[in-house]
């Protein structure tokens, strides 16, 4: 998969469309998500273009890994989160679910989450 400048979050990072934001840094920008599935739900975005987890982790340097869970653990600390538990989800692929071509964490929590899968029928 090609990285695509035009998908949103790349378009959220040029200003080019707002966003609830909550922390950013020279590495990441974390926001909350329009359509929360939790009373928390927060989506962390590396600054660089990756389509994700698997092409950050192969491209980004290890100054951007750091900054960006770095990222995440501030604004889950800083949303409460650790107490009680949180769910961080990275989809990835067709099969994973995964609605935009730019890598992205999903922070969950404020509540019981409940099982990880839907079972299947």
């Amino acid at each position: 998969m090609s990285y695509d400048d035009n998908n949103i979050f790349a378009k959220i990072l040029r200003g080019e469309i707002p966003c609830d934001k909550l922390y950013e840094d020279e590495y990441a920008l974390a926001f909350n998500d329009l359509y929360p599935k939790a009373p928390v739900h927060i989506l962390v975005i590396p600054r660089g273009k990756y389509t994700d987890i698997a092409d950050f982790s192969a491209r980004a340097s290890a100054e951007e890994i750091a900054g960006f869970w770095r990222m995440v653990a501030k604004v889950a600390e800083d949303k409460e989160l650790p107490g009680e538990g949180f769910r961080t989800i990275a989809n990835t692929g067709v099969n994973g679910g995964q609605e935009v071509p730019h890598f992205h964490v999903h922070l969950l929590g404020g509540q019981a989450l409940g099982p990880m899968l839907a079972q299947a029928a």
